[in-house]
């Protein structure tokens, strides 16, 4: 597999749990620019790839080749807050980061929010914690941000804004964003490529390729490839307005 330019990649990764294969035989490559979008039933091997990726897990084969220095930010799904230790959204934000007042301001700036910045964790709404996570990934200005299900614990207009907003972020900065998403309608109209998992690479290409690949339909069904091939052709200028609204464009 060619790794020319690219930041990360992974080369013939495998995992085996209890005797049970949780990747198999796993190719990814992510370069400069790059939007991927990893997609898959439960229990799919998705946030273990993720792990692989980070260097947080090993695995059994295969290896994973690194830009030199490269910088990521993650964001997890979501985080444990303990209501009985305060922790203002600043001090969550740059509790053991390094960075500079500039930097601080961006990404209070990009992740609107400004109004929160000094309430307690244990208040903020789904939406509001998103975006702090979100605004924590990104304070060491990262090449690479991995996302693992972001909008998971949102409702519907929830997850339009936040991947409005990610998406708006993703054109400002120019970095690549590697994310692990079940929200398919809006999964479609903002990613660059789709990565279809299922303890191995059933399909992988562009949206409006990957829900005409038999691989797609038969894990989702026909029903949801012609969905989601529609919604994908007509979401595309409601949400390059939505983005405008955003960025005052």
């Amino acid at each position: 597999m060619k790794t020319t330019n690219a930041l990360i990649s992974a080369q013939n990764i495998s995992v085996v749990k209890n005797e049970k294969a949780i990747l198999k035989n796993i190719d990814i490559e992510i370069k400069k620019n790059d939007f991927l979008t990893i997609i898959g039933p439960n229990g799919a091997g998705k946030t273990m790839l993720l792990k692989c990726l980070m260097q947080f897990y090993k695995p059994d084969s295969g290896q994973i080749i690194k830009k030199p220095n490269l910088k990521m930010g993650y964001m997890p799904q979501s985080i444990n807050i303990i209501n009985t230790m305060p922790m203002s959204v600043q001090n969550f934000i740059t509790v053991r980061k390094k960075f500079d007042e500039i930097s601080f301001r961006q990404v209070v700036s990009e992740t609107q929010i400004k109004k929160i910045i000094n309430k307690q964790l244990s208040v903020l709404s789904g939406g509001e914690m998103q975006r702090v996570l979100l605004a924590r990934s990104l304070l060491n200005n990262p090449e690479l941000l991995i996302l693992d299900e972001p909008a998971q614990n949102l409702d519907v207009s929830g997850q339009i804004y936040f991947y409005n907003l990610l998406q708006s972020i993703y054109l400002k900065r120019g970095l690549s964003i590697l994310m692990v998403s079940h929200d398919l309608h809006l999964v479609m109209a903002s990613t660059k490529k789709v990565l279809c998992l299922s303890n191995h690479i059933c399909c992988v290409g562009k949206p409006q390729q990957i829900t005409k690949d038999p691989e797609f339909i038969s894990m989702f069904g026909k029903d949801m490839a012609d969905i989601m091939a529609v919604y994908q052709h007509s979401n595309e200028t409601e949400t390059v307005q939505h983005n405008n609204i955003i960025t005052g464009e």
